[in-house]
């Protein structure tokens, strides 16, 4: 058996120097699947991306192919200039998921829902919550890049992928500020002082129904291990259900274990995982 890619066409790129190719599995010339990789926008040219991989189930019957098509493909992204690859998969994708980790990947990330109950939660006795005033946006703008950046950096990001990545995503999310379309500041009072903040945003999706994202969440440092956190992202059900959305989705960082375990003790669901590995 002799496993190989062959191209379907000419590499693509954006304006913003990002890579894609798309590519057939064949077995011994014969088509028994498709690949495509390319470069992740967000964080750079050196930021390799497995888009997708595809077997045909018949195929299956005779192993390797998708691991000897993945490891082809990490060797174009070599040639690429790339340092690194991330793939994601969908939480209910054990194969896909168990050849990941066969292959080194490890988990950077992931991807969770909750679907919100019928009416908003209380918040807490003691707490209450606002909007964020515009004086305390700007403080939180003004620093709310490099922070970003440092969680990817903290997790082994080169740090120029890294601050392309939190530019690219506040540019992004937020391409008004304060007055962006769906987007929710709200911070978290307690005594007279403020304890913490969440941003929400709200959005239609592809099916005509808006949904609720947490962009950012966070406890002042000197309020932590008082429940705060988990006040925090009430208050965010209570956004997203004001403003008619009956899902929350969000993103967590693997190494955070508390916050993962608030957001399953919450109700929250994995949907998908993000995974990458050094090339």
């Amino acid at each position: 058996m002799t496993t190989t890619l062959r191209p379907t066409g000419p590499i693509q790129e954006g304006t913003d120097g990002a890579k894609s190719r798309a590519y057939d599995v064949c077995d011994n010339g014969r088509p028994v699947g498709t690949v495509e990789i390319g470069t992740d926008p967000a964080f750079g040219t050196t930021a390799g991306v497995l888009r997708s991989l595809s077997i045909a189930e018949s195929a299956w019957r005779r192993r390797g192919r998708g691991t000897i098509a993945v490891l082809a493909a990490e060797e174009v992204l070599r040639a690429w200039g790339c340092a690194r690859v991330s793939v994601e998969v969908p939480a209910d994708n054990e194969p896909a998921a168990r050849l990941a980790a066969a292959l080194g990947y490890v988990e950077r990330g992931r991807n969770m829902i909750k679907d919100l109950g019928p009416t908003a939660p209380p918040l807490p006795e003691g707490v209450a919550a606002r909007p964020m005033t515009p004086e305390e946006f700007a403080r939180w703008s003004e620093a709310a890049v490099d922070r970003y950046a440092r969680s990817w950096s903290d997790r082994g990001v080169p740090p120029e992928q890294a601050m392309r990545k939190s530019r690219s995503d506040h540019t992004r999310d937020l391409p008004n500020g304060l007055s962006t379309a769906g987007a929710h500041f709200h911070v978290l009072v307690h005594g007279g002082e403020v304890v913490g903040h969440v941003w929400v945003t709200v959005r239609e999706t592809g099916r005509g129904e808006p949904a609720g994202y947490v962009f950012d969440v966070e406890v002042s440092e000197g309020s932590r291990g008082h429940g705060f956190g988990r006040a925090l992202m009430l208050q965010a059900e209570r956004i997203a259900l004001g403003a008619g959305a009956r899902s929350l989705g969000l993103h967590v960082f693997a190494e955070n274990t508390p916050a993962l375990r608030l957001y399953e003790s919450l109700g929250y669901r994995t949907t998908r995982y993000h995974l990458a590995k050094p090339l």
